[in-house]
């Protein structure tokens, strides 16, 4: 396995410390070192490979840690922290993303077996990000899809194939359970997910639990209780971290200023946004800003988790 990792950072060492696109779909790579400010996001679905060095993700009160040999998944749109660490040697951190797509997921679903849980294992399971360690098979994977980098005409042909078994792979490892769920329409996970398209959407609005959980078909404490175990945050936390990272956009990409941000996204009051928003990024909405705005001037940010529709 070590050397079809080694293999990988050299298929992936051109990245750049911003999101790369590789010419296959749904598959991106970065390399670098990036400040935490900058990878606070809604990340979408995905699963991600760490090639070098490594990186934390904190979603709610929830950190994760990992480092080569070991993937990432996340299976909703989730507002996160990643923070990421070159490796020990000092080679930069190294990764490679591919974004789940569930028309591809749920075909798949027939094809694989479900793991077996024993007598006191939970059936159904509703977290719905975790870290797993890589398979010498899922590695194996990742470096024929790798390759069709260097043999573009290709990608059409072998492309599909080898995302439906990266694919495979996880659905048959410890976090197949998750994507099962995701890709099952009547499964706990996949309704909370519905309704986080619905807090996307309407982020500005006031949140409604009631007609949320009425949306899919849940009572008001199992949608607060699956929802939390889902994304390790309360809806109305949920919200509030959407409203705080697209007023973020709105001051850095927009030059809004914090009176008209906080309004836009929401709030009824600018200084609880003030407050609200120090809190989540370390400074004040308008200090958050030149700070980012200056990093962008002095060099590219890592978007292989940019938020979703950036």
């Amino acid at each position: 396995m070590d050397s079809a990792l080694q293999e990988l950072r050299r298929l992936a060492a051109h990245a750049e410390n911003r999101r790369t696109e590789t010419g296959i779909p749904r598959v991106a790579m970065v390399q670098g070192q990036v400040p935490e400010h900058a990878l606070a996001a809604v990340y979408e679905p995905m699963i991600n490979l760490i090639l070098q060095g490594s990186k934390t993700m904190t979603v709610g009160g929830k950190s994760l840690h990992y480092d080569p040999a070991t993937y990432f998944v996340m299976s909703v749109d989730l507002p996160a922290v990643g923070t990421v660490h070159p490796a020990r040697t000092g080679e930069p951190y190294l990764a490679v993303s591919l974004t789940l797509d569930a028309d591809i997921l749920s075909p798949l679903l027939g094809d694989t077996i479900a793991p077996i849980t024993g007598p006191n294992e939970p059936v159904a399971q509703t977290e719905a990000f975790n870290v797993a360690a890589v398979t010498p098979e899922l590695i194996d994977a990742w470096v024929r899809m790798l390759r069709l980098m260097e043999h573009p005409a290709e990608i059409p042909a072998l492309a599909p194939a080898y995302e439906r078994e990266i694919l495979f792979r996880v659905l048959q490892g410890p976090q197949g359970p998750m994507l099962r769920q995701l890709a099952t329409p009547d499964s706990a996970l996949a309704r909370i997910s519905a309704s986080i398209q619905r807090i996307r959407r309407d982020y500005a609005q006031p949140l409604r639990i009631a007609a949320l959980a009425a949306q899919v078909a849940m009572s008001e404490s199992a949608f607060h209780r699956h929802f939390k175990a889902a994304t390790a945050l309360s809806p109305l936390q949920y919200q509030k971290q959407l409203r705080l990272l697209q007023a973020r956009q709105m001051l850095c990409a927009h030059g809004m200023s914090v009176t008209a941000a906080a309004l836009e996204v929401g709030y009824e009051s600018p200084t609880q946004f003030t407050r609200e928003y120090a809190r989540a990024f370390g400074l004040p909405p308008s200090q958050d800003a030149a700070r980012l705005i200056a990093g962008r001037r002095s060099g590219p940010t890592d978007p292989v988790e940019l938020p979703h529709g950036q």
